[in-house]
């Protein structure tokens, strides 16, 4: 893909530093696999080193707007368990380690004593063997079992990559033990003609939430022998549990434990997380049983640096001529650039599949102007690609081939690209969390590493950036879930009820609301009671009645006109937004046109083009109030908690040039509108404090319209929530209120305990998007204070000053309780 046609002073731009190429690779290593080769940390430019260079120039240097030095760390070692065979404890020193860390084997004696535990501490800290030491004893002793195949075990992994990641490094690290540890990955991609392999032999079978659900679980009986000899469940990455995802996850972890039960087991939960907040507490609601917290890191950590920049502006104007700064994908794409000329190895975090894309070529193309061997050493790697294609990549990443990738959050967790030097994260991905976790794959064999945060014109990145104590003097945010939820539980129970009919002795373990869920389902006549027990009534299977990655439907396939070859997936939900007819479509550095979508059969036809430009569909959203749970006075306005419906639609799509982000032009749509059912909070204002805020009905829409934005914007940072998992409306005089109202709701059917989280951290949310808005330079209103990416109306009207007066009345009226010091953090989304 060329850049020839990108308008004049773009290329100049884009021009990298004056660094001499270097193109020798790193190696890559992990900190517990020192059998890797390891590269000399003398060799390496030094954090603050690597800074200064990508900020040389007259220009650059005023883009990093605040420098954290978090300083290096001793650790502190300790002895293993004397209940940990001997056999493992001298594999795991064949790999260099003579004694573990102090929570290592901490975490592995309350395993051994029969104790559920979560290991919370730092990437790159051990967590993984904290938990594979006691799993490899239990599973070396049940290989001695006379009788019977032994204890097993079972990973659980939110992607497919780090499952087959940590499939290499336990085989690895188990390879003197010989045939005691059979450890082998079962999801979606693992042949038909090895699963049966896999259901037989393998006592360490590592998958993910999703094929524990609709294929595990529901075929039980094939499993039997394995589940009666389970006796640990290892759950990684546990802070990405969370939302309607974790609420899902929470019910299949129950629907796991009933059927191991009934075939006399009862595994042991070893839960491990770099990044959550009251681990315990979090463990505790995702698996239903107490938890013991391990948080006390022991291991050493090398010196982190960790910049904030800020792109500057440009001389182009937006919609309402707004001024532009430049974008955070152009500017990652030049310090990817750059990087990889230093022979830095390094990774760009980048939020969407089509950014990822965007940002490899771009270097791609530049580094093609420096030294053409560099352009094999930069790829993308996203959500999406085929199965041969992850694989490829993954490979890629670990012989050292690639020095820069540009990836989404496919690669946050905990997939071993140890031996990073820096990384590069293209706007606030939506959780100090998440934040935190990007940032932790740098410096992971122990060197020091660079962190970079680049802001995108967005009223939060905005705010974060002038604000950098909102991420460096905070906790990362609790994990919010609910898995009461009856949009989760009822397809849960009537799964449960499928693998084995339910009896009143089981409503307990699925929760409080069971009981009423179940009587909705028999009424339904999704279940039916027979004698003492509930039965599954159709021929379907239950575990098809829902997407516990919250989707709405199967996924949506991109096909090639011409050829017919697939070339990857999209989700249903966002089917509407990404591939309708004339959206522009990246693939592997490629630029396919949509020509048409089929939301039937769910296929897009694409075909391979070179537009100009990049497509953002537009949307238009309407919501009714169905319940109101709790509400208290604000003034005379009043702040509310509820049950909505809202209905949203896809009208048209807007063309905006590459890199500059102007806009060409807009294209109607037609399709069909998707109502959703969910929880909202919403605050209304009366006459009297629209007159205290000097609000005539000339702006009041543009007000409260530029407050919803802006609000949105700002809710991620106490909500462990991104934007584009929430939404909003402002409306001047709403039907069901009678009153001016802005409401915030959650993305996903049923709630995800986002806008509950905003209701109890309300004062505080609102103070925060109120100075956003008043502290932004721009004279009427911009993409960093708010202007939204996705607003129905075109950003039409919006008043920044009228939405500064607006929440300044409202907070005077705000009582005190409703500070939000009494509630955490958590989650993520919008359309605007």
């Amino acid at each position: 893909m060329a850049f020839n046609h990108l308008p004049a002073g773009v290329h100049d731009a884009l021009a990298p530093l004056s660094v001499k190429p270097v193109t020798h690779s790193v190696p890559m290593a992990k900190n517990h696999r020192p059998d890797h080769p390891q590269p000399d940390p003398a060799s390496r430019p030094s954090p603050e080193t690597v800074l200064h260079r990508l900020a040389s120039g007259p220009s650059r240097s005023a883009r990093i707007t605040h420098t954290e030095h978090l300083p290096p760390r001793a650790g502190r070692h300790a002895v293993w368990p004397d209940r940990i065979r001997a056999e493992v404890i001298a594999a795991v020193q064949e790999h260099g380690i003579e004694h573990p860390w102090a929570h290592q084997a901490l975490a592995a004696e309350h395993a051994l004593d029969g104790d559920s535990v979560v290991v919370a501490t730092g990437t790159a800290s051990g967590k993984s063997l904290a938990y594979l030491m006691p799993v490899l004893s239990a599973l070396l002793d049940g290989s001695e079992a006379p009788n019977g195949r032994g204890a097993t075990a079972l990973y659980l992994s939110p992607t497919k990559a780090l499952a087959a990641d940590q499939c290499r490094a336990v085989r690895e690290l188990a390879a003197p033990l010989g045939n005691a540890v059979r450890a082998a990955v079962y999801d979606g991609d693992t042949p038909f003609e090895e699963r049966e392999w896999v259901r037989q032999y393998a006592n360490y079978v590592l998958t993910n939430p999703d094929m524990l659900h609709r294929g595990i679980l529901p075929s039980h009986p094939r499993w039997s022998s394995f589940l009666k000899s389970l006796k640990y469940v290892v759950i990684d990455e546990c802070h990405t549990y969370r939302g309607v995802f974790g609420s899902h996850v929470a019910q299949v972890l129950r629907r796991l434990r009933r059927l191991c039960a009934r075939y006399g087991a009862s595994p042991v939960f070893l839960l491990a997380s770099a990044t959550a907040a009251e681990p315990s507490v979090a463990a505790r609601r995702l698996t239903g049983l107490p938890v013991v917290e391990v948080a006390d890191d022991a291991s050493p950590r090398g010196e982190l640096v960790f910049a904030l920049w800020e792109p500057p502006l440009t001389e182009l104007h937006g919609e309402k001529g707004a001024p532009v700064r430049r974008t955070a994908t152009a500017e990652t794409a030049d310090l990817l650039t750059d990087l990889t000329v230093q022979g830095v190895r390094s990774v760009a975090f980048v939020r969407s599949r089509r950014g990822a894309e965007l940002i490899s070529v771009i270097a791609q193309e530049r580094l093609a102007e420096v030294d053409r061997s560099l352009v094999r050493r930069v790829a993308a790697y996203r959500g999406g690609y085929l199965p041969e294609e992850r694989r490829a990549l993954e490979r890629a990443l670990h012989s050292g081939d690639l020095l820069g990738l540009a990836a989404t959050t496919a690669l946050e967790l905990g997939v071993d690209i140890s031996g990073l030097d820096a990384v590069v994260i293209a706007g606030y991905p939506g959780t100090r969390a998440s934040l935190w976790q990007q940032a932790g794959r740098a410096g992971r064999s122990g060197q020091g590493a660079l962190a970079v945060l680049v802001a995108r014109d967005d009223p939060l990145d905005t705010y974060l950036v002038h604000h950098p104590e909102a991420l460096f003097d905070r906790p990362v945010e609790s994990t919010v879930l609910d898995p009461d939820n009856p949009y989760v539980l009822a397809p849960h129970l009537c799964a449960a009820a499928a693998e084995i009919p339910l009896t009143e002795a089981d409503l307990e373990l699925f929760g409080p609301m069971s009981a009423d869920v179940l009587g909705q389902l028999e009424a339904a006549k999704l279940l039916r009671r027979r004698t003492r027990a509930w039965h599954w009534t159709r021929r379907e299977r239950a575990a098809d009645l829902t997407d516990i990655r919250g989707t709405g439907g199967p996924p949506v396939q991109i096909v090639e006109e011409g050829t017919g070859r697939l070339l990857g997936t999209v989700d249903a939900e966002a089917a509407h937004s990404a591939v309708h007819e004339g959206a522009v479509h990246l693939h592997q550095g490629r630029t396919y046109l949509v020509r048409s979508l089929d939301l039937k059969d769910s296929v897009a036809l694409v075909e391979q083009a070179d537009p100009p430009y990049s497509t953002a569909a537009r949307d238009t959203t309407s919501i009714a109030v169905l319940e109101t749970d709790t509400e208290i006075p604000w003034g005379s306005g009043r702040l509310c908690l509820g049950s909505v419906e809202v209905t949203n639609q896809v009208v048209s799509f807007l063309r905006r040039r590459l890199i500059t982000g102007e806009v060409m032009g807009e294209t109607k749509l037609d399709l069909p509108p998707r109502t959703l059912r969910t929880r909202a909070v919403w605050w209304t204002v009366t006459e009297d404090q629209l007159d205290e805020a000097r609000i005539n009905p000339e702006i009041l829409g543009g007000a409260l319209h530029a407050a919803e934005h802006a609000s949105i914007g700002m809710l991620p940072l106490f909500a462990t929530c991104d934007r584009w998992d929430i939404g909003g409306v402002s409306v001047p005089l709403h039907p069901d209120t009678l009153l001016p109202t802005v409401f915030v709701y959650d993305g996903h059917p049923g709630g995800a305990g986002f806008a509950e989280r905003a209701f109890h951290t309300a004062r505080a949310w609102l103070t925060a998007t109120r100075e956003a808005i008043a502290s932004c330079e721009c004279e009427a209103g911009c993409p960093s204070c708010i202007q939204s990416p996705k607003c129905g109306n075109g950003n039409e009207p919006l008043h920044k000053r009228g939405a500064v007066r607006l929440l300044t009345t409202l907070l005077r009226g705000a009582p005190e309780e409703a500070d939000g010091a009494r509630a955490g953090a958590s989650g993520e989304g919008e359309p605007g």
